[in-house]
C-alpha cells in the first residue's frame, strides 16, 4: 500500500447563493458553501463565493483484484472499479449545520495509471482542477471525469 496525496483544486466557484435548480428541495439556497465528504461527514467548507477552493487528501493506493490500481481511504467513496472523491454543496443554516443540495464524485478510475505510476514513484502530489460551476451556471454536479477535470502531478 502507498499513500498518495491528491490536492483538488477548484476555481470558478457559482456563489453563495444558490437559486431555482432543477432538482433542490428549496427554491433558494443561502450561504452556499463546498467541501468534501470524509467517511459520511463534510469537511474543510470554503464558502461558494470564494477565489478558489483547494483540499488536499490522503488517498491508498493498493493493487486491485482486477489488476488494476485500487483506491481506499476514508476520503474514498463507491464500490471496486467505480470509486470517487465527494465534493458536496450545502446551504450553512442555524448553528453551522449543512444543508446539501448537490454533490459531485470525482471518478479516480479514470486517472492515467502511468500518471498514478508516477505519483507513486516520486511521491509527488496529484492535482485534479476542475471549475466547480457547470455550463448552465450551477454549482457542478454529477460525475466528473476528464475534460471536466485535469489530473497531473505538481511539481513543487
Amino acid at each position: 500500500m502507498t499513500t498518495v496525496t491528491f490536492r483538488i483544486s477548484g476555481y470558478d466557484l457559482p456563489g453563495a447563493r444558490c437559486v431555482g435548480l432543477p432538482g433542490i428541495a428549496k427554491p433558494v439556497y443561502d450561504n452556499v458553501h463546498v467541501g468534501v465528504q470524509h467517511k459520511r461527514e463534510v469537511v474543510s467548507l470554503v464558502r461558494g463565493d470564494a477565489a478558489e477552493a483547494r483540499w488536499d487528501l490522503d488517498v491508498d493506493i493498493v493493487p486491485g483484484r482486477d489488476g488494476r490500481l485500487d483506491f481506499r481511504g476514508p476520503w474514498v467513496q463507491g464500490k471496486l472499479g467505480d470509486r470517487f472523491l465527494y465534493l458536496t454543496r450545502g446551504g450553512r443554516i442555524a448553528g453551522g449545520c449543512l444543508a446539501t443540495f448537490r454533490r459531485a464524485k470525482l471518478m479516480l478510475a479514470v486517472i492515467d495509471e502511468g500518471l498514478l505510476h508516477e505519483a507513486i514513484a516520486s511521491g509527488a502530489t496529484l492535482e485534479g482542477r476542475l471549475p466547480l460551476t457547470d455550463a448552465k451556471g450551477g454549482p457542478r454536479c454529477a460525475a466528473v471525469r476528464p475534460p471536466d477535470i485535469r489530473w497531473s502531478l505538481l511539481s513543487e
